[in-house]
């Protein structure tokens, strides 16, 4: 596989290839690396994804967190390629807010600011749960969490209109100066669509 990922021409022709990795006897490690692998390929042929999406979305619930973390990133970048491909697997995908792994959890945010790049209307009722990682008892997630309103802000600024106030005081207050830079940098972006609304 790592001739495979150096070598993006050959990626369409290799997807198979690739998803054969998550369904037999491999370790770990390689198929974290074919989860990887697969949602940057997604992102570039979500057509030829399409038969392993629920392959790769079954592991969103696996036992090993890295495979659970690598499982959303894949979903990820599938759904901003094509969100029809993973929107049966959106519920699946929001339970990681609860997962117990810090780096799982962080993935959840990543993975959801990626499909929000071009299907913002599917987190617009979901911004609460982001909201709330802002008080995350992770840094990680804190500083990440804010980032969701950015994205979202610039596409469907409607959707975090109710969420300025509150994104404000957090800007204003927030201990951690990144945390207060992402959020006030999700108010600037956010003000501004809604401007040329």
């Amino acid at each position: 596989m790592r001739t495979i990922t150096k070598d993006k021409e050959s990626w369409k022709a290799n997807v198979d290839f690739v998803a054969l990795k998550l369904n037999e006897d491999y370790s770990v490690a390689v198929k974290a690396k074919a989860l990887w692998l697969l949602g940057e390929m997604g992102l570039k042929y979500p057509e030829e994804i399409e038969p392993h999406i629920n392959d790769i979305a079954g592991y969103l619930e696996n036992d090993e967190s890295e495979l659970r973390e690598r499982s959303a990133n894949a979903i990820g970048r599938i759904g901003r390629a094509d969100k029809d491909l993973i929107i049966d697997y959106i519920d699946t995908l929001m339970k990681l807010k609860y997962d117990k792994t810090e780096n799982v959890r962080h993935a959840f945010i990543w993975t959801c600011e990626n499909i929000a790049a071009n299907a913002p209307e599917l987190f617009c009722e979901k911004l609460g749960i982001f909201y709330e990682m802002i008080t995350d008892s992770h840094e990680k997630l804190r500083i990440e969490a804010p980032e969701m309103f950015r994205v979202v802000g610039k596409r469907n600024p409607n959707c975090v209109k109710p969420y300025l106030e509150k994104l404000e005081y957090i800007a204003e207050n927030d201990e951690n100066q990144t945390v207060h830079i992402h959020s006030a940098g999700a108010i600037r972006i956010t003000k501004k669509a809604l401007e040329e609304i």
